[in-house]
């Protein structure tokens, strides 16, 4: 600025000498000015004037000159002149004070706008300068980078894929390619057979071109003019390298270029010989798809591509493609729903491509839980941050047993290896966004669907997502360098130098749900160095406080979802930015945002139509839904008619509204309805299809073959042919047939009009030509495409003697070894009749050797050709034979291949219902109006009046009217649309006789028997008298006879007749004497009858009045409360006695009682649950014996159960009793006591009716002076006085029950007798000492009351031998020389007495008395009390 103003200022002149004082008093007056208006401005000045004084000088003379402006004009005016800066200057000096005063306020509210454009031109100075600084610094670093990527990246020119050889057909495109790899780059040469390739003179069907390092040479139409040697050469100023490769181009004819094509034969290509049908795996199982070839893959043909909906499959982890010589083939490991779909395999040929297409259908796994939804499908990632994705899926085809009510989202740390459940609350639509992922991390992802049974089974796992930063790519900046070469810089490295960090922008809602809203937003730009996080905040609507949405979540990338929003109201929100160093101001608002309206779910499709398509698939079509636009595609479902379960067909959605379902049963009828499938959920279901028979579709017939020319008059032409393969599913309705002049290419039609035969003539025809025919069948659908042209034939009139060719060959009963051959005789028998037909065979498809079936001509038009290997193919034909010799052969017949098919059925002989003899043959699998075609011999026509053929469902029966000898022979059917499901019968004289008396059975027939007349009693005494036959038709009739009179239901008896189970039932209520006597059932149906005899009489018939009667009454006992078990009684372990009886049919009203000889018990038990009653007898005795009854009763009734317990009943209980009380011994014991032994054994309890027995060393012991034997309640025992060593032995105690002896057993010797014999000498000691030991007898009370000043006197009588010394303490201290206390000591007793007793006296008295065989104490305490007082209630008051 200073120097342009110099360059633009004036010539100084002498006036301009004062210049420079000039400008600084300008300056001068300027800065005071200023320092008036604003002191800021004049700091502004000063710091201008030390930094830029030109600027300064400048800025004073262009705002001085604003405010002169007027004065000088008004001068100049005057004067007529122009002052100069001098006179501008004095004149200002000398202004008017006020007038310069009011000037320069106006300049000061300028000045102070001037300032603020000055800071705003100093920043935008600043940013530019550091912008330029970085950008050096930024070409600074990448030119060191370059220079050091340069350093390490030299390298010495080499081909990392190197040139390969081809071989390739004439005609095809090959691409010669390779990858040079060289720092600095190569310059890369190609050669032919050593010649240099320039692109000005290269053929035109060259192209080279070079990508990156990627060199190829493409040569398009290849001829064998391009086969040679090719070399690329890649050169550069480190060295070289080179690379060969050889193209061989092949001829059609398999010839190698450059050779003589006539030296080598043809190759075939390769078609397809096999492929794969419609297929169906389970989910998570594996499966293979494979296709072989009619030859061996041609070179060209090697690369065969596998495609699924159109996409093609490569090979990986999960998929497995193999192709070699003959065969192709794909595996994937696991399937999933996402793998169902049209697979494709398609082939290369010389004329395009061959595919083949079939649908891989994936059914459902078991599920997880009983009745749960099945897995969800093609789970999708999009929306990738650093700590959020965002999820789609589509719902199960299958809900399990309710609908599906959501969904859980489940996630896979790689790192961790464990699924963790992203959601709480199920969500309902099929998507989903997923908050607070770890970046850096690689996470998988799957659903589950729910239901009311639970949790069904996963979805297929997403592959791999790296959760990181979308946006890491444009946070670089790219430095172009030299030589080409590209720079990549991080902006951190040049955005360090920001700290708090700029608010993000455009805050708004990328993803709407019904549950919840995520937000999006920009990153703030510059961003910074420094990682950043966010906050996000939200205001309601009526509210005027934001509060903090991410209060309780880290949000890292700039995506959040909301999800505890309320449904109606709307919300504002705004985003801060943070970093270490702070946070951002708000971003600008958000607009309103609330929740979105739940998504429906689509209406389902309508019109569900099926066609036929094939024996096992319908072809379904439906019309789409009026909105379609969230339709992801339509879920199809089949059930048989026959059935009520539905099944799923697809479980991935097809998106075409047509589709063929596979894998149906043949004739079976079928209905369909369809879901249309949404992120919403499934629709409705469609209304049903109407039934379908699963059958093939009628289509036209295929071509027929095998055209013959049978014979020729020289103006006709008699031509046959075999009928077409297939059909079509109709009977063909006739021929038409075409000619041509040989070498010509128009047809001409022969006849309008169909043909039935499979022969016509055709006329007026020119003798000498060659001609040729085609001809087309036809059906109800339509006529199908022609035959192949015949061969040419010569019109001239036949005069060989030889007969000519048989014609219309047929192969019928094809076996595993053998077939039928049938023929047409031949039109022109030549010189005479045909005498007989010669058969050859041919093994295999095209072979020419042919070998003589038959030695000797068959007169027959058919054969049966047997010795056939089974699984090979043939081909037949036939020659006439006549007196002049053999005439010309047949055409072959189509190859066959000797093989029992799994539905073959043979002709099965019988008799109908109606007893006629037939035959009859069954298929599976024809059309409808496919009639069977009976013959004799297979060629003779059925008499219709001896037999009648009828067809109907695929099965069809020939009737013999009356057979005889003359129906017998060989009978043969075919069926009218396959000729190939034949059979045959040979029906003998065996057999017609065998079936003649089946036939008489069936004409008259017996009614079978099942169970001849039974004899029932029923719980109420009601007699049933029954038989049982076959099951009879609903026009049986049934006449009973009782005493040869004709009976019907009456009131007393009643007759009931089931048909259907063949059941005869007479029923009599009460039977009486006059029931007795001899019953008839005579049964008839239709032709069948018989009769059934009883004969209920005399003691038979008595014995059943007698049960029949006590069951009347038994019934009418049990009207009311009744005795289930009646009175019985038992004996327990415990050798109780328990009387119980079980009663049945109570209320609460009923009462059961016990009686004993007819005196009510008490003591019985009863719990009306059960209905069990007992009364428990813990011991027996004579008191016990007597009757006992029971007596159960209520308002409807009673019942009576009685037990007598007397005599022989009595006898038997106390034997059970006795046995139990034996059974309960415990083991014999010995006792010890100081009179001698006690042998015992202890039971439950003793009864006398128990019998004991004591025997020692096997003799019976008896009662004496030293043994005394006893017993009690519980014990039996034997005392032994004064044992000594003859007692030693052993010892048996017997108990005779009655019926059994119970023993009980003891050893006493030995040891055991020593140890009892020590025991009881001690014993009898210690009794001795007891007995002689002084002792206090009796006399003292424990506690003794006496009033004060009373006498006491205490006595206690005292035994001992020697007389015991006797001692009276008091309080523990013995009494002696006290005045008070008077003792007396006598033989036998001794007493205390206490004169004038005081209170002092009270205390614990004992007498002590001794000798030396023992000693004892008594206590008893004294207690005085004073008159007036209550003496102790537990004392004895003495001294009244």
């Amino acid at each position: 600025m200073p120097s342009r103003m110099t360059s633009q200022a004036p010539p100084k002149t002498k006036h301009d000498s004062n210049e420079p004082q000039l400008q600084q008093s300008l300056v001068a007056i300027f800065a005071s000015d200023c320092a008036c208006v604003s002191p800021k401005l004049a700091t502004v000045i000063d710091q201008s004037q030390a930094q830029s004084p030109s600027a300064l000088t400048l800025l004073a003379v262009t705002f001085g000159s604003l405010h002169l402006s007027k004065s000088w004009r008004t001068d100049s005016a005057q004067k007529g002149r122009i002052p100069n800066g001098r006179e501008i200057l004095r004149e200002t000096l000398t202004a008017d004070k006020g007038y310069h005063r009011e000037k320069w306020t106006r300049f000061g509210n300028e000045a102070e706008k001037l300032e603020e454009g000055l800071i705003r031109s100093r920043r935008l100075l600043r940013t530019r300068v550091d912008k330029m600084a970085l950008r050096k610094e930024a070409q600074k670093k990448a030119s060191e980078n370059l220079q050091y990527l340069e350093r390490l990246s030299r390298k010495v020119p080499d081909f990392a894929v190197p040139l390969r050889a081809h071989t390739v057909w004439e005609g095809m495109t090959v691409q010669l390619a390779c990858v040079v790899e060289a720092r600095p780059p190569a310059q890369v040469t190609w050669y032919k057979d050593g010649k240099p390739l320039r692109r000005p003179e290269m053929p035109w069907n060259y192209g080279l071109e070079q990508v990156f390092g990627f060199n190829y040479l493409e040569i398009r139409r290849c001829s064998p003019d391009d086969a040679g040697v090719f070399k690329v050469v890649a050169k550069s100023s480190l060295g070289e390298a080179t690379t060969f490769a050889t193209l061989v181009v092949n001829s059609y004819k398999g010839a190698t270029a450059g050779l003589d094509d006539s030296r080598y034969p043809a190759l075939e290509q390769a078609t397809f010989a096999t492929t794969f049908p419609p297929t169906w795996v389970k989910e998570g199982d594996s499966f293979t798809l494979s296709c072989s070839f009619t030859s061996t893959l041609l070179p060209f043909q090697q690369d065969v591509t596998w495609f699924r909906d159109g996409t093609q499959l490569v090979q990986s982890c999960e998929v497995d493609i193999k192709t070699t010589n003959d065969t192709a083939s794909i595996t994937l490991s696991e399937a999933y729903k996402e793998h169902e779909g049209v697979y494709t395999v398609r082939l290369k040929t010389r004329d395009g491509m061959l595919e083949s297409s079939a649908y891989v259908y994936v059914q459902d796994a078991s599920a997880t839980v009983v009745g749960g939804p099945g897995s969800p499908l093609l789970v999708q990632v999009s929306d990738v941050n650093k700590d959020y994705v965002f999820l789609t899926w589509q719902p199960p085809s299958a809900d399990g047993s309710s609908p599906v009510e959501g969904y859980y989202i489940e996630r896979c740390d790689l790192s961790q290896g464990q699924w963790v459940r992203c959601n709480v609350d199920l969500q309902k639509a099929c998507h989903y966004p997923v908050f607070g992922l770890k970046e850096g991390a690689r996470y998988q992802f799957r659903v589950r669907a729910v239901n009311r049974a639970g949790a069904g089974r996963p979805s297929k796992a997403t592959d791999a997502v790296l959760i990181e930063d979308p946006q890491q790519h444009a946070r670089t900046m790219k430095v172009k360098a030299d030589r080409g070469m590209t720079i990549i810089i991080p902006k951190d490295e040049l955005e360090g130098q920001v700290r708090t960090p700029f608010p993000p922008t455009n805050v708004h809602a990328c993803e709407l749900s019904d549950t919840y809203v995520v937000l999006s937003w920009n990153e703030p730009e510059p961003r910074g160095k420094e990682p950043l996080t966010y906050y996000v905040e939200r205001l309601q609507e009526g509210k005027s406080s934001w509060e903090m949405a991410s209060l309780d979540s880290v949000v890292n990338s700039p995506r959040f979802p909301v999800f505890d929003l309320v449904k109606g109201m709307q919300y504002c929100f705004r985003v801060r930015a943070v970093n270490k160093y702070g946070v951002s101001e708000p971003s600008e608002l958000s607009d309103w945002i609330c929740l979105g309206k739940p998504k429906t779910v689509p209406a389902p499709p309508s019109s569900i139509l099926a066609f036929r398509d094939t024996d096992t698939s319908v072809l379904l079509q439906w019309q789409e839904p009026k909105d379609k636009e969230d339709v992801l595609g339509y879920y199809l479902y089949s059930r048989e008619i026959a059935q009520q379960d539905w099944k799923v067909i697809n479980n991935k959605p097809v998106t075409d509204p047509r589709f063929t379902v596979h894998g149906l049963q043949s004739r079976k009828e079928y209905v369909f309805r369809v879901k249309s499938v949404s992120r919403a959920g499934n629709s409705d279901y469609s209304e049903e299809s109407l039934p379908i028979l699963v059958k093939a579709a009628i289509r036209v017939p295929s071509a027929p073959s095998a055209i013959a020319l049978l014979m020729c008059t020289g103006s006709e032409m008699v031509v046959g042919w075999s009928r077409p393969h297939f059909d079509g599913g109709d009977p063909v309705r006739g021929y038409y047939l075409d000619k041509r002049e040989a070498g010509t290419e128009m047809w001409q039609e022969v006849n309008v009009k169909a043909v039935r035969e499979r022969r016509t003539t055709v006329r007026n025809l020119t003798g000498g030509l060659w001609y040729q025919y085609r001809v087309f069948a036809a059906n109800m659908a339509g006529v199908g495409k022609p035959s192949e042209a015949s061969e040419s034939f010569l019109c001239e009139a036949w005069t060989m003697p030889e007969p000519g060719c048989p014609f219309d060959l047929e192969v019928r009963e094809v076996r595993d070894h053998s077939l039928v051959l049938l023929w047409g005789a031949p039109l022109y028998e030549g010189r005479g009749p045909v005498q007989g037909y010669l058969v050859e065979i041919s093994q295999g498809d095209q072979s020419e050797e042919w070998t003589a079936v038959n030695a000797e001509p068959v007169t027959e038009t058919y054969h049966k050709v047997s010795g056939l290997q089974a699984g090979q193919s043939y081909r037949l034909r036939v020659s006439a034979v006549n007196e002049a010799g053999r005439g010309a052969a047949s055409l072959p017949s189509e190859p066959v291949t000797a093989r029992t098919s799994p539905d073959t059925k043979n002709i099965e002989a019988g008799v109908d219902d109606d007893g006629f003899i037939y035959l009859g043959y069954e298929c599976d699998h024809v059309d409808d109006g496919s009639e069977g075609l009976w013959n004799k011999n297979y060629t003779e026509p059925i008499d219709g009046a001896r037999a009648q053929a009828d067809s109907k469902d695929g099965r069809s029966v020939l009737t013999f009217r009356d057979p005889n000898e003359e129906d017998l022979g060989l009978y043969t059917v075919a069926m009218s649309d396959d000729p190939g499901l034949s059979s045959s019968y040979l029906l003998t004289a065996e057999d017609l006789e065998r079936l003649k008396e089946l036939s008489q059975q069936v004409k008259n027939p017996l009614i079978e028997l099942k169970s001849g007349w039974n004899v029932e009693v029923s719980e109420t005494g009601v007699v049933r008298l029954w038989l049982q036959t076959e099951s009879l038709s609903d026009r049986a009739e049934l006449r009973l006879v009782f005493n040869d009179k004709e009976i019907s239901s009456t009131p007393h008896r009643t007759i009931r007749f089931d048909k259907a189970a063949g059941l005869v039932e007479v029923l009599i209520e009460r039977l009486s004497h006059e029931d007795e006597g001899t019953y008839t059932a005579q049964l008839r149906d239709g032709r069948a009858r018989n009769q059934f005899t009883l004969v209920l009489v005399e003691q038979k018939f008595r014995d059943l009045m007698v049960l029949a009667n006590a069951k009347r009454r038994d019934h009418e006992r049990k009207s009311g409360p009744y005795f289930e078990e009646f009175l019985s009684w038992n004996v327990d372990e415990d050798c109780q006695v328990i009387i119980k009886c079980k009663v049945t049919n109570t209320t609460k009203d009923s009462t059961l009682k016990w009686f004993k000889d007819g005196v009510a018990v008490k003591q019985a038990d009863y719990d009306h649950p059960s209905g069990v009653s007992a009364l428990t007898i813990p011991q027996v005795g004579k008191k016990q014996a007597g009757s006992y009854k029971a007596v159960v009763s209520d308002a409807r009734g009673e019942d009576v159960s009685t037990l007598s317990l007397r005599d022989e009943e009595y006898d038997k209980l106390l034997q059970k009793v006795s046995r139990q009380c034996g059974l309960s011994a415990g083991p014999l014991k010995v006792q010890t006591t100081a009179e001698g032994f006690r042998l015992f054994c202890c039971l439950i309890y003793y009864i006398s009716d128990l019998k004991t027995t004591w025997s020692f060393k096997g003799k019976r012991m008896e009662p004496q002076s030293r043994l005394r034997m006893g017993n009690n309640m519980h014990m039996v025992w034997m005392d032994i006085f004064n044992p000594t060593e003859n007692d030693k032995g052993k010892y048996t105690l017997e108990m005779f029950d009655g019926v059994d002896t119970h023993e009980r057993q003891l050893d006493l010797s030995g040891q055991v007798f020593a140890d009892a014999l020590l025991e009881h000498q001690r014993l009898k000691q210690e009794r001795v000492i007891e007995k002689n030991r002084a002792k206090v007898t009796k006399g003292l009370p424990d506690v003794v009351a006496i009033m004060e000043g009373k006498s006491l006197c205490l006595t206690c009588f005292i035994e001992g031998d020697p007389t015991p010394d006797v001692f009276w303490l008091r309080n523990e201290r013995e009494i002696a020389g006290e005045e008070q206390f008077f003792i007396t000591r006598e033989p036998g007793c001794s007493t205390i007495t206490i004169n004038n007793v005081h209170t002092d006296n009270s205390g614990k008295y004992t007498v002590l008395v001794r000798n030396r065989c023992g000693s004892e104490s008594v206590d008893v305490t004294v207690s005085v009390y004073k008159r007036g007082e209550v003496p102790p209630a537990n004392a004895v008051e003495m001294g009244l």
